[in-house]
């Protein structure tokens, strides 16, 4: 299983209300409804994706997750999820806020430019990182953002989002030590502080 969806599946209590934004084929989605009974829900833009969401029996709509999430009241999930997609909306501020605003809490993942792998490429072949968790060259990546574990620690300290739970991933499971440095990609838990302010 990979590291991601096994820090999720830890994050989520069983039968919680999730959305998924940017939930591509399902997978984090059937995983979640089988292994922690959750009531799921999707959010896709790619059409192949949807369909091969629903063959898995899920329910997904077919939208962009940066016009907003307009059709759902205020906190009707326990979970909003952006699980490797937050990276590649342009919007950030906008999106978290309507995770936040449907969710009771969110659960972003995004891979960690600044891992030691990242750090050699850039000092020593003068070139973008390409990696596991970054496997796009520069002309091809759908990524709009590339962040650390620190930068977004910094954001959500300066927004008012309070950090429930963070884990620095590698490709073997958590990086215990010096998640910036040694973790491939992070998973965080996050709701909105008194202070929130996107």
């Amino acid at each position: 299983m990979r590291p991601d969806y096994a820090a999720i599946l830890r994050m989520v209590e069983p039968g919680a209300r999730v959305l998924d934004l940017g939930c591509g084929k399902g997978d984090l989605l059937s995983l979640l409804v089988r292994d922690r009974n959750v009531k799921a829900q999707g959010i896709e833009l790619r059409e192949e994706s949807i369909y091969e969401c629903v063959e898995k029996g899920l329910t997904v709509l077919h939208g962009d997750i940066e016009g907003g999430l307009g059709e759902f009241p205020d906190k009707s999930f326990d979970y909003v999820i952006l699980n490797q997609s937050m990276q590649e909306t342009r919007n950030v501020e906008f999106v978290l806020k309507e995770a936040l605003r449907v969710g009771k809490k969110a659960i972003v993942g995004f891979p960690n430019m600044c891992h030691w792998r990242a750090r050699l490429d850039v000092f020593f072949r003068g070139r973008t990182p390409v990696s596991p968790a970054l496997p796009y060259r520069w002309h091809n990546t759908p990524n709009v953002h590339f962040l650390s574990l620190r930068d977004f620690e910094e954001f959500c300290q300066e927004k008012g989002l309070l950090v429930l739970d963070r884990q620095g991933l590698t490709a073997h499971g958590r990086a215990r030590f010096w998640p910036n440095f040694f973790g491939e990609s992070a998973v965080y838990k996050l709701t909105a502080g008194e202070s929130f302010s996107l």
